[in-house]
Protein backbone atom coordinates (compact mmCIF):
# COMPACT_ATOMS: atom_id res chain seq x y z
CA UNK A 1 0.00 0.00 0.00
CA UNK A 2 1.40 3.36 -1.04
CA UNK A 3 2.03 5.69 1.93
CA UNK A 4 0.07 8.95 2.12
CA UNK A 5 2.48 11.87 1.97
CA UNK A 6 1.79 15.43 3.13
CA UNK A 7 1.58 16.65 -0.46
CA UNK A 8 -0.97 13.99 -1.36
CA UNK A 9 -2.98 14.66 1.78
CA UNK A 10 -3.67 18.24 0.62
CA UNK A 11 -4.19 17.39 -3.04
CA UNK A 12 -7.66 18.09 -4.40
CA UNK A 13 -9.29 16.38 -7.38
CA UNK A 14 -9.69 18.41 -10.53
CA UNK A 15 -13.47 18.59 -10.09
CA UNK A 16 -12.96 20.46 -6.80
CA UNK A 17 -11.20 23.35 -8.51
CA UNK A 18 -13.78 23.33 -11.29
CA UNK A 19 -16.70 23.74 -8.92
CA UNK A 20 -14.79 26.21 -6.73
CA UNK A 21 -14.14 28.36 -9.77
CA UNK A 22 -17.80 28.07 -10.75
CA UNK A 23 -18.80 29.27 -7.29
CA UNK A 24 -16.68 32.42 -7.46
CA UNK A 25 -17.69 33.08 -11.07
CA UNK A 26 -21.34 32.87 -10.07
CA UNK A 27 -20.89 35.48 -7.38
CA UNK A 28 -18.98 37.77 -9.72
CA UNK A 29 -21.86 37.55 -12.20
CA UNK A 30 -24.39 38.32 -9.46
CA UNK A 31 -22.43 41.41 -8.39
CA UNK A 32 -22.09 42.60 -11.99
CA UNK A 33 -25.82 42.06 -12.59
CA UNK A 34 -26.66 44.03 -9.45
CA UNK A 35 -24.38 46.88 -10.52
CA UNK A 36 -25.89 46.99 -14.01
CA UNK A 37 -29.38 47.04 -12.49
CA UNK A 38 -28.51 50.08 -10.38
CA UNK A 39 -27.23 51.86 -13.48
CA UNK A 40 -30.49 51.15 -15.30
CA UNK A 41 -32.53 52.89 -12.60
CA UNK A 42 -30.16 55.87 -12.59
CA UNK A 43 -29.24 55.48 -8.92
CA UNK A 44 -26.45 57.69 -7.58
CA UNK A 45 -24.25 56.03 -4.98
CA UNK A 46 -22.97 58.02 -2.01
CA UNK A 47 -20.74 55.65 -0.09
CA UNK A 48 -18.71 58.60 1.16
CA UNK A 49 -21.60 59.58 3.47
CA UNK A 50 -21.86 56.19 5.20
CA UNK A 51 -18.92 56.63 7.65
CA UNK A 52 -20.70 59.65 9.10
CA UNK A 53 -23.46 57.34 10.33
CA UNK A 54 -20.94 55.40 12.41
CA UNK A 55 -18.92 58.27 13.90
CA UNK A 56 -19.15 62.01 13.36
CA UNK A 57 -17.74 65.21 14.81
CA UNK A 58 -20.31 67.17 16.76
CA UNK A 59 -19.87 70.88 17.52
CA UNK A 60 -20.67 71.65 21.16
CA UNK A 61 -21.38 75.23 22.23
CA UNK A 62 -20.61 76.56 25.72
CA UNK A 63 -23.24 79.19 26.50
CA UNK A 64 -23.61 81.80 29.21
CA UNK A 65 -26.28 81.33 31.84
CA UNK A 66 -26.44 84.95 33.05
CA UNK A 67 -26.51 88.45 31.58
CA UNK A 68 -23.32 90.38 32.14
CA UNK A 69 -19.82 91.13 30.94
CA UNK A 70 -16.76 88.99 30.24
CA UNK A 71 -14.53 90.09 33.11
CA UNK A 72 -11.41 87.98 32.50
CA UNK A 73 -10.18 85.17 30.27
CA UNK A 74 -7.38 83.07 31.77
CA UNK A 75 -5.57 80.76 29.35
CA UNK A 76 -3.64 77.81 30.77
CA UNK A 77 -2.21 75.63 28.03
CA UNK A 78 -5.06 74.38 25.85
CA UNK A 79 -7.74 75.34 28.38
CA UNK A 80 -9.32 78.74 28.99
CA UNK A 81 -11.35 79.90 31.98
CA UNK A 82 -13.93 82.55 31.10
CA UNK A 83 -15.20 84.61 34.03
CA UNK A 84 -18.53 86.33 33.48
CA UNK A 85 -19.73 88.99 35.92
CA UNK A 86 -23.39 89.86 35.87
CA UNK A 87 -26.54 90.35 37.86
CA UNK A 88 -29.29 87.87 38.64
CA UNK A 89 -32.62 88.06 40.39
CA UNK A 90 -32.48 87.61 44.16
CA UNK A 91 -35.20 85.95 46.17
CA UNK A 92 -37.32 88.26 48.33
CA UNK A 93 -40.44 87.42 50.31
CA UNK A 94 -43.91 88.48 49.20
CA UNK A 95 -44.27 91.16 51.89
CA UNK A 96 -41.06 92.88 50.81
CA UNK A 97 -42.12 92.76 47.18
CA UNK A 98 -45.51 94.26 48.06
CA UNK A 99 -43.93 97.11 50.04
CA UNK A 100 -41.55 97.89 47.16
CA UNK A 101 -44.43 98.04 44.71
CA UNK A 102 -46.32 100.40 47.05
CA UNK A 103 -43.30 102.72 47.04
CA UNK A 104 -43.13 102.61 43.25
CA UNK A 105 -39.95 100.55 43.32
CA UNK A 106 -39.38 97.41 41.23
CA UNK A 107 -40.51 94.28 43.03
CA UNK A 108 -37.48 92.35 41.72
CA UNK A 109 -33.99 92.86 43.11
CA UNK A 110 -30.83 92.08 41.22
CA UNK A 111 -27.65 90.97 42.91
CA UNK A 112 -24.12 90.53 41.54
CA UNK A 113 -23.02 87.06 40.48
CA UNK A 114 -19.83 85.69 38.93
CA UNK A 115 -19.61 82.45 36.96
CA UNK A 116 -16.60 80.65 35.49
CA UNK A 117 -16.75 78.59 32.29
CA UNK A 118 -13.98 76.23 31.17
CA UNK A 119 -13.50 75.84 27.44
CA UNK A 120 -10.78 74.95 24.90
CA UNK A 121 -8.62 77.99 24.18
CA UNK A 122 -8.80 77.37 20.43
CA UNK A 123 -12.58 77.63 20.43
CA UNK A 124 -12.97 81.01 22.15
CA UNK A 125 -15.52 83.34 20.58
CA UNK A 126 -15.69 86.19 23.11
CA UNK A 127 -13.07 88.63 24.37
CA UNK A 128 -12.60 90.47 27.64
CA UNK A 129 -15.06 93.30 28.04
CA UNK A 130 -17.72 91.82 25.74
CA UNK A 131 -21.31 92.27 26.87
CA UNK A 132 -23.27 89.04 26.74
CA UNK A 133 -26.79 87.82 27.37
CA UNK A 134 -28.01 84.55 28.76
CA UNK A 135 -27.74 81.91 26.04
CA UNK A 136 -24.91 83.59 24.10
CA UNK A 137 -22.12 81.30 22.92
CA UNK A 138 -18.81 81.80 24.71
CA UNK A 139 -16.78 79.06 23.00
CA UNK A 140 -17.18 75.95 20.88
CA UNK A 141 -15.38 72.63 20.60
CA UNK A 142 -15.82 69.43 18.63
CA UNK A 143 -15.99 65.86 19.87
CA UNK A 144 -16.59 62.47 18.30
CA UNK A 145 -20.11 61.08 18.75
CA UNK A 146 -21.52 57.68 17.78
CA UNK A 147 -23.65 57.79 14.66
CA UNK A 148 -27.06 56.24 14.06
CA UNK A 149 -25.61 52.96 12.78
CA UNK A 150 -23.37 52.64 15.84
CA UNK A 151 -26.22 53.39 18.24
CA UNK A 152 -28.53 50.92 16.51
CA UNK A 153 -25.86 48.21 16.45
CA UNK A 154 -25.10 48.73 20.15
CA UNK A 155 -28.78 48.44 21.07
CA UNK A 156 -29.17 45.32 18.92
CA UNK A 157 -26.20 43.67 20.64
CA UNK A 158 -27.45 44.75 24.08
CA UNK A 159 -30.95 43.38 23.45
CA UNK A 160 -29.56 40.15 22.00
CA UNK A 161 -27.21 39.53 24.94
CA UNK A 162 -29.88 40.22 27.56
CA UNK A 163 -32.48 38.12 25.74
CA UNK A 164 -29.98 35.28 25.29
CA UNK A 165 -29.14 35.21 29.01
CA UNK A 166 -32.77 35.27 30.12
CA UNK A 167 -33.78 32.88 27.34
CA UNK A 168 -31.16 30.33 28.44
CA UNK A 169 -32.33 30.52 32.05
CA UNK A 170 -35.97 30.14 31.06
CA UNK A 171 -35.12 27.36 28.62
CA UNK A 172 -33.07 25.32 31.10
CA UNK A 173 -35.78 25.41 33.75
CA UNK A 174 -38.44 24.82 31.12
CA UNK A 175 -36.55 21.85 29.65
CA UNK A 176 -36.02 20.28 33.07
CA UNK A 177 -39.70 20.79 33.83
CA UNK A 178 -40.64 19.09 30.54
CA UNK A 179 -38.90 15.86 31.57
CA UNK A 180 -40.06 16.09 35.19
CA UNK A 181 -42.51 13.54 36.59
CA UNK A 182 -44.24 16.30 38.59
CA UNK A 183 -47.46 17.12 36.70
CA UNK A 184 -47.47 20.75 37.87
CA UNK A 185 -44.03 21.43 36.40
CA UNK A 186 -44.50 19.27 33.31
CA UNK A 187 -47.93 20.55 32.31
CA UNK A 188 -47.04 24.19 33.05
CA UNK A 189 -43.92 23.95 30.89
CA UNK A 190 -45.82 22.19 28.11
CA UNK A 191 -48.54 24.85 28.13
CA UNK A 192 -45.93 27.63 28.05
CA UNK A 193 -44.03 26.08 25.16
CA UNK A 194 -47.14 25.45 23.08
CA UNK A 195 -48.55 28.93 23.67
CA UNK A 196 -45.30 30.66 22.71
CA UNK A 197 -44.52 28.48 19.70
CA UNK A 198 -48.10 28.68 18.49
CA UNK A 199 -48.23 32.48 18.14
CA UNK A 200 -46.14 34.91 16.05
CA UNK A 201 -43.35 36.82 17.75
CA UNK A 202 -44.77 40.10 16.46
CA UNK A 203 -48.07 39.45 18.26
CA UNK A 204 -46.18 38.61 21.46
CA UNK A 205 -44.25 41.89 21.24
CA UNK A 206 -47.54 43.77 20.88
CA UNK A 207 -48.97 41.96 23.92
CA UNK A 208 -45.91 42.68 26.04
CA UNK A 209 -45.75 46.36 25.11
CA UNK A 210 -49.33 47.53 24.53
CA UNK A 211 -51.16 45.20 26.93
CA UNK A 212 -48.84 44.20 29.76
CA UNK A 213 -46.69 47.31 29.40
CA UNK A 214 -49.67 49.64 29.73
CA UNK A 215 -50.91 47.87 32.85
CA UNK A 216 -47.48 47.70 34.48
CA UNK A 217 -46.62 51.34 33.75
CA UNK A 218 -50.02 52.48 35.03
CA UNK A 219 -49.60 50.58 38.28
CA UNK A 220 -46.03 51.67 39.01
CA UNK A 221 -46.72 55.29 38.04
CA UNK A 222 -49.24 55.45 40.90
CA UNK A 223 -46.32 54.88 43.27
CA UNK A 224 -44.16 57.53 41.60
CA UNK A 225 -41.70 55.00 40.14
CA UNK A 226 -41.78 56.29 36.57
CA UNK A 227 -42.20 54.25 33.41
CA UNK A 228 -40.30 51.20 32.18
CA UNK A 229 -38.37 51.75 28.96
CA UNK A 230 -39.79 49.97 25.87
CA UNK A 231 -36.45 48.19 25.48
CA UNK A 232 -37.18 46.04 28.53
CA UNK A 233 -40.55 44.96 27.16
CA UNK A 234 -38.76 43.99 23.96
CA UNK A 235 -36.22 42.00 25.97
CA UNK A 236 -39.05 40.29 27.85
CA UNK A 237 -40.81 39.34 24.61
CA UNK A 238 -37.64 37.98 22.99
CA UNK A 239 -36.63 36.14 26.18
CA UNK A 240 -39.95 34.34 26.58
CA UNK A 241 -40.03 33.54 22.87
CA UNK A 242 -36.49 32.18 22.85
CA UNK A 243 -36.96 30.38 26.17
CA UNK A 244 -39.74 28.23 24.72
CA UNK A 245 -37.53 26.98 21.89
CA UNK A 246 -34.53 26.52 24.17
CA UNK A 247 -36.74 24.48 26.51
CA UNK A 248 -37.55 22.08 23.67
CA UNK A 249 -33.89 21.89 22.68
CA UNK A 250 -32.88 21.13 26.28
CA UNK A 251 -35.64 18.52 26.58
CA UNK A 252 -34.51 16.80 23.38
CA UNK A 253 -30.89 16.89 24.55
CA UNK A 254 -31.73 15.30 27.90
CA UNK A 255 -33.88 12.60 26.34
CA UNK A 256 -31.13 11.79 23.82
CA UNK A 257 -28.99 10.48 26.68
CA UNK A 258 -29.67 6.79 27.31
CA UNK A 259 -31.86 6.26 30.35
CA UNK A 260 -29.47 3.59 31.54
CA UNK A 261 -27.02 6.32 32.57
CA UNK A 262 -29.66 7.80 34.86
CA UNK A 263 -30.28 4.41 36.40
CA UNK A 264 -26.54 3.80 36.80
CA UNK A 265 -26.05 7.15 38.54
CA UNK A 266 -28.98 6.49 40.86
CA UNK A 267 -27.56 3.07 41.70
CA UNK A 268 -24.35 4.82 42.79
CA UNK A 269 -26.33 6.79 45.34
CA UNK A 270 -26.75 10.03 43.40
CA UNK A 271 -29.92 12.04 43.74
CA UNK A 272 -31.93 13.07 40.69
CA UNK A 273 -30.45 16.59 40.84
CA UNK A 274 -26.88 15.24 41.14
CA UNK A 275 -27.49 12.87 38.24
CA UNK A 276 -28.70 15.72 36.07
CA UNK A 277 -25.87 18.04 37.09
CA UNK A 278 -22.89 15.68 36.81
CA UNK A 279 -23.99 13.02 34.30
CA UNK A 280 -26.84 14.03 31.99
CA UNK A 281 -26.56 17.79 31.42
CA UNK A 282 -22.81 17.85 30.56
CA UNK A 283 -23.42 15.28 27.82
CA UNK A 284 -26.62 16.94 26.65
CA UNK A 285 -24.84 20.30 26.39
CA UNK A 286 -22.45 18.94 23.77
CA UNK A 287 -25.37 17.74 21.68
CA UNK A 288 -27.54 20.85 21.91
CA UNK A 289 -24.88 23.46 21.13
CA UNK A 290 -25.50 23.46 17.33
CA UNK A 291 -29.29 23.96 17.59
CA UNK A 292 -28.75 26.52 20.36
CA UNK A 293 -26.42 28.46 18.05
CA UNK A 294 -29.09 28.51 15.37
CA UNK A 295 -31.67 29.71 17.87
CA UNK A 296 -29.50 32.54 19.14
CA UNK A 297 -28.63 33.62 15.61
CA UNK A 298 -32.36 33.78 14.91
CA UNK A 299 -32.74 35.83 18.08
CA UNK A 300 -30.33 38.47 16.77
CA UNK A 301 -32.35 38.74 13.57
CA UNK A 302 -35.68 38.70 15.43
CA UNK A 303 -34.56 41.76 17.39
CA UNK A 304 -35.25 43.76 14.21
CA UNK A 305 -38.96 43.59 15.09
CA UNK A 306 -38.49 45.77 18.17
CA UNK A 307 -38.48 48.90 16.04
CA UNK A 308 -42.30 48.78 16.04
CA UNK A 309 -42.31 49.59 19.78
CA UNK A 310 -39.87 52.51 19.43
CA UNK A 311 -36.71 50.57 20.27
CA UNK A 312 -33.97 52.11 18.13
CA UNK A 313 -32.27 48.89 17.11
CA UNK A 314 -30.30 48.43 13.90
CA UNK A 315 -33.22 48.03 11.50
CA UNK A 316 -35.11 51.03 12.87
CA UNK A 317 -31.89 53.07 12.77
CA UNK A 318 -31.46 52.12 9.11
CA UNK A 319 -35.02 53.21 8.32
CA UNK A 320 -34.28 56.57 9.91
CA UNK A 321 -31.15 56.97 7.77
CA UNK A 322 -33.05 56.06 4.59
CA UNK A 323 -35.82 58.53 5.44
CA UNK A 324 -33.40 61.40 6.00
CA UNK A 325 -30.72 60.75 3.37
CA UNK A 326 -32.60 58.70 0.72
CA UNK A 327 -29.51 56.45 0.51
CA UNK A 328 -31.61 53.30 0.24
CA UNK A 329 -29.16 50.86 -1.33
CA UNK A 330 -26.10 51.80 0.71
CA UNK A 331 -27.98 51.89 4.01
CA UNK A 332 -29.67 48.51 3.69
CA UNK A 333 -26.51 46.86 2.38
CA UNK A 334 -24.56 48.16 5.38
CA UNK A 335 -27.37 47.02 7.68
CA UNK A 336 -27.23 43.52 6.21
CA UNK A 337 -23.43 43.38 6.57
CA UNK A 338 -23.64 44.46 10.22
CA UNK A 339 -26.16 41.71 10.98
CA UNK A 340 -23.92 39.25 9.15
CA UNK A 341 -20.90 40.29 11.23
CA UNK A 342 -22.79 39.83 14.50
CA UNK A 343 -24.28 36.46 13.56
CA UNK A 344 -21.01 35.19 12.09
CA UNK A 345 -19.13 36.15 15.26
CA UNK A 346 -21.75 34.34 17.33
CA UNK A 347 -21.46 31.27 15.09
CA UNK A 348 -17.67 31.24 15.47
CA UNK A 349 -17.98 31.56 19.24
CA UNK A 350 -20.34 28.59 19.43
CA UNK A 351 -18.02 26.52 17.22
CA UNK A 352 -15.20 27.37 19.63
CA UNK A 353 -17.33 26.15 22.53
CA UNK A 354 -18.08 22.94 20.62
CA UNK A 355 -14.38 22.23 20.17
CA UNK A 356 -13.70 22.98 23.83
CA UNK A 357 -16.45 20.65 25.02
CA UNK A 358 -15.26 17.88 22.69
CA UNK A 359 -11.75 18.14 24.13
CA UNK A 360 -13.06 17.90 27.69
Amino acid sequence: MEPITISKRFQKPGSFYLWAGTFFLLWVLIIIAFYVATIKIDYIWHWEKIPGYFLYKDTVAITAEINGEVETISIEGEKAVIRVKGYVETDIDNDSARRRRQKGQPAVLYGPKTEDYTAPAAGLIVEEGDLISSGDTLATFTKWEPGVFMIGLAITIEVSILSTIFGILIGIFGGLARVSSNPLFKWSSTLYVELIRGSPLLVQIFIWYFLLGTMINTIISEYGLGRIDPLWYGVAALSTFTGAYVAEIVRAGIQSIHFGQVEASRSLGMTYAQSMRYIILPQALRRILPPLAGQFISLVKDSSLLGIIAVRELTKATREIVTVSLQTFESWMVCAVLYLIVTFALSMFVQHLERRTQLT
